[in-house]
């Protein structure tokens, strides 16, 4: 069973444009995520998906420099990016991460990874189904079959720009699994979409990862609980809400 992380990334985007490649300690914000990622286990290949769009040739450029495989696709149909990439990294379960995660927990894409191998014939497992994690920790898992199913039924542009609403509104249809965790976080906010966000999870990294590169969320946690003011520059983000289904295992 070959397993590829997909991370998504583009320039265009609307709130923040360039964030992805914005300096953070004289280093892209990405390569954090990157760097990240490859301490992560339970895959075998890690693919950057960015646009066919001349703006996003930074992008992949960034990943020959990074030596990180790049596959280019549609913008707005997300979900056909994420199924090309999968059928040419040959994957039969895909992990979905975005890249304007900068402080994503190896643990926690190890923990979702499991859970999905844990569950006989899950098709689609996630920690933000019911939300626990702080936002900005998001993984999802799914088959290969599962994708390609939705990317040949998804008609609602949804489910076409966001690649999952598909498959987790459909509980009937899919063997759906939830990663929750307790105590609940989810009133932090790690995600990096405005400016403020940026400022945010600059302050975090640079007070972090100098002297310990290999941080876990719970330090990222333990860091705000000293720093409570810092919480207070994104507190007013709105998230983006996607309905979540029932039936959850």
């Amino acid at each position: 069973m070959s397993t590829a992380v997909v991370i998504q990334a583009r320039m265009t985007s609307s709130r923040l444009p360039g964030k992805v490649l914005r300096q953070i300690l004289g280093r892209p914000m990405l390569s954090f995520q990157i760097e990240r990622m490859r301490r992560a286990r339970g895959f075998d290949r890690l693919v950057l998906a960015t646009t066919t769009n001349r703006s996003d040739d930074v992008i992949a450029a960034f990943c020959g420099a990074e030596g990180l495989d790049c596959f280019r696709g549609s913008e707005h149909d997300v979900l056909a990016r994420y199924y090309e990439a999968a059928v040419e990294a040959a994957a039969s379960v895909v992990v979905r991460v975005t890249s304007d995660c900068p402080l994503l927990d190896p643990d926690v894409v190890e923990t979702v990874i499991s859970r999905f191998r844990g569950l006989d014939g899950c098709d689609y497992a996630s920690n933000m189904l019911e939300p626990t994690f702080p936002y900005g920790m998001a993984v999802e898992v799914m088959s290969f079959a599962a994708l390609s199913h939705a990317h040949t039924h998804a008609r609602d542009p949804v489910e076409r720009e966001h690649v999952t609403p598909y498959i987790y509104r459909r509980p009937g249809q899919f063997r759906i699994a939830s990663v929750e965790m307790s105590p609940n976080r989810s009133d932090h906010r790690w995600t990096v979409d405005t400016p403020e966000d940026f400022q945010l999870i600059t302050k975090i990294l640079e007070a972090l990862y100098p002297t310990k590169p290999d941080f876990r969320m719970a330090d990222v946690v333990a860091l705000l609980e000293t720093h409570p003011e810092w919480r207070e520059l994104n507190r007013h983000v709105r998230q983006i809400s996607i309905d979540r289904p029932q039936g959850i295992q």
